[in-house]
Formats: structure tokens, sequence, C-alpha cells
């Protein structure tokens, strides 16, 4: 069994990604051999680097984006990697495997070119440690020239934002509404909901320090129309920033969001049975490629991934409604 093969059958399939379902329908191949090729295998990050390289349109108006997925496997009891562990698309606790993900865009065309199994258990590595990981590894071996990073609250450490900056890169990130700041040596850290806003920092924002940051923070309130609040922070400390220019900026954030849903429904990254790891892992670098060429799919025939997906029955549907198996 080729990962070619693997690749091409997570692709072509609709709701059933099982090696019993690949074995049924693939002439040749078997359910051992589908088996042997996921606990054997060695399908490595580096392999989606390779396959996204050249989708990538990079320069520094392009940007990084950093957040986690949760694969959902609530009904599985003796799968490795499967843990306890928060989702925000239930949102609580769910048994699933999380992955760390990087994700370039520049021009709203994004592509995910890193990403981390989340098991601490075998490598001892937390999530931030995850983040700085990819983001070193983006500079120095990928050479990505993005001048902006983008990430939610979680990887908002004073350790990742030292980090980013002392790269030289903007981050634009958002706070807990549980951080303190302090705007100034007089009043010391308060509350983010004790801050005065006149309408002058409403629009350009305010120069803040956080706990362990040796480096001035600008800090903006964006109010939603439902009267959500987001603090969003970055490390341009320009006074004639404007807060709908951060706000356009941070929206980009969400994209990350669109490739996780996209992953999950169209690639079956999240079905695997298989009780080992290393099977596990296997088949979530395999879905990783087989997004990659939805994709490629997707911007040369400017459609949505989900077109090209769905385009793939077309054919069937014109073959059966023509010549109904039932009568």
């Amino acid at each position: 069994m080729k990962s070619s093969q693997y690749v091409s059958y997570l692709l072509h399939t609709f709701g059933n990604f099982t090696a019993t379902h690949l074995a049924n329908h693939s002439a040749g191949v078997s359910h051992d051999s589908v088996s042997d090729f996921l606990r054997q295998s060695r399908i490595t990050p580096r392999s989606l680097w390779r396959m996204a390289q050249p989708f990538i349109d990079d320069g520094p108006e392009s940007c990084l984006i950093l957040d986690d997925s949760v694969q959902d496997k609530r009904y599985s009891r003796f799968i490795e990697l499967v843990k306890h562990q928060y989702s925000g698309a239930v949102p609580g606790l769910v048994r699933g495997i999380c992955i760390v993900n990087l994700v370039h865009s520049n021009d709203g065309a994004y592509f995910p070119i890193d990403y981390r199994i989340y098991d601490p258990l075998s490598d001892g590595k937390t999530k931030n440690d995850h983040f700085r990981e990819m983001f070193i590894r983006a500079l120095s071996d990928k050479n990505i020239k993005a001048n902006t990073v983008l990430f939610f609250f979680f990887y908002s450490s004073a350790d990742n934002l030292k980090l980013i900056h002392r790269s030289g890169l903007r981050f634009i990130t958002t706070l807990k509404n549980n951080r303190r700041v302090s705007p100034s040596k007089e009043t010391g850290y308060v509350g983010l909901e004790d801050l005065t806003w006149d309408e002058t920092a409403l629009k350009h924002g305010i120069l803040v320090r956080l706990k362990e940051v040796p480096f001035p923070i600008h800090l903006f309130k964006i109010v939603a129309p439902n009267g959500h609040i987001d603090w969003v922070i970055t490390n341009n400390p320009d006074l004639n920033l404007t807060t709908s220019v951060v706000k356009s900026s941070n929206a980009a954030r969400w994209q990350i969001e669109e490739m996780h849903r996209e992953i999950k429904q169209l690639t079956g990254i999240a079905k695997c049975q298989s009780r080992k790891g290393r099977a596990q892992r296997n088949h979530i670098a395999c879905a990783y490629q087989a997004y990659l060429a939805l994709k490629a799919q997707a911007i040369e025939k400017s459609k949505t991934v989900y077109a090209v997906k769905h385009a793939l029955l077309e054919d069937f549907f014109c073959h059966v409604f023509a010549n109904p198996k039932i009568p």
C-alpha cells in the first residue's frame, strides 16, 4: 500500500474513512495492507511543507496564523494520543487528539504549512512549546518572510510575545478578560475593564505594559454589535494606528478556523479507528496532504474546496439518475 493510494482514498470517499471500507472498494488492497501501512510508515509534518511550498505567495505583507484544533474522538477508549481536553467546537471537555497548526495567509489565500500533535506524555511539550518551535522553524528552515503573526489569547504568554518581538515581527492577538495591564506607573496594574476609554483611545488604542514583557503594548478595545468586547494587543507602537485597521487585521485569524472546519469535514482527519499512535499520526499526515490537493484544485478552478469535493459525485449522480439501479 502506498501513501498516494491512501491520500487518494481520503480525497474521494465520503463519510466512511476506515481500512475495511478502503479494502472493500480497492482491487488488490486488503484490510491488513492498509493497517500495516498506517502502523509502519513514518510520515512527518515536513511532508506538508514540501507540498504546500509551491502554492505559498510569501512576502512581508503575508501573515502567519497559529491555533489548535481537537479531533473529536469522544467514543474512543483505547486509541493512543486521545485525552480529555478543551474543544471550542463543543464547547467544553471532550476526548480527542489535539493538533497545533501553523497557517500561512496572503490576500485571502491560506494554507497549512506545519502542525504538531499535542502529546505531552510522549514528548513533554506544552502547546506553547509547539507554538514556539513551529514559529522558529518557519523563519529559520522555511525562510518565511511574513511580517505579522496572528493567534488567539491562549498563546499570548509573555514568552511567546517576547519571542515574536525579538524576531522583528509584529503580533496581533487578544487578551483574556482577567489579564492585568499598566497604563502608567502611577496607576500600576489594573483590570482591563477598569481602564478609562475616551474617544481618542477608542479610535487609536492606548499604550500599556504587561507583566514580564519589557516593551510597550498597544491595546485596543473592540466592541461587537452584541456588546462582546475583544481586547486586542499588538507590539506596533504607532499611535496613528487605528482600531479599524487592527480589527481588520485581527479578523484574518478566523481563516485558521475555516481551515479546521474544512479539513475535518472533507478529509476524515478525525475518523481513523486505528488504536496505535503511529497509525493516527500517519492518517493525520495523509489528511493534510489530501486537504492540500483539494486546495490546489480549488484555486485552479476558482471554486471552494467543498465544491471540488462534491463535484466528484456529479458523474455518478448523472449516471444513476439516467440508469436507476432500483426501478
